[in-house]
């Protein structure tokens, strides 16, 4: 069965850096698209960040750009977000996501595996 399991969230103060990750198990994410999407509470499901297989194509919310980063580690088939200067950003669940095949996407039903979630509050 396959897992990403995040972690890494928590409480982040006004302009400090996080860096959640989200190792994989039972499935090799290098041939895999990944993804981070985030739900405020009471809110919809937004795309933040994504990345190819190849890690040569990234994809990012307007928002974040030039402050988060995503990245891949196939070799520990983990991958991570550096969120830094989290200003803007309120509290969210963030979700690690994965999608069989070559194509980007910024659509969560396009994707085949998610973790669980993992809070992220920035502290104002």
């Amino acid at each position: 069965q396959v897992q990403l399991a995040e972690s890494g969230g928590g409480l982040v103060q006004h302009g400090g850096p996080l860096r959640p990750s989200c190792p994989a198990s039972s499935v090799t994410i290098g041939s895999l698209v990944m993804c981070w999407f985030r739900q405020p509470p009471g809110k919809n499901r937004e795309f933040v960040a994504g990345i190819s297989a190849s890690g040569g194509s990234l994809k990012y919310l307007d928002s974040v750009r030039g402050r988060f980063t995503i990245s891949r580690d196939n070799a520990k088939n983990t991958l991570h977000l550096q969120m830094d200067r989290p200003k803007t950003e309120k509290t969210a669940t963030y979700y690690c996501a994965a999608r069989a095949g070559k194509d980007m996407t910024i659509n969560g039903h396009e994707c085949d595996y998610w973790g669980q979630g993992i809070q992220v509050t920035v502290n104002s």
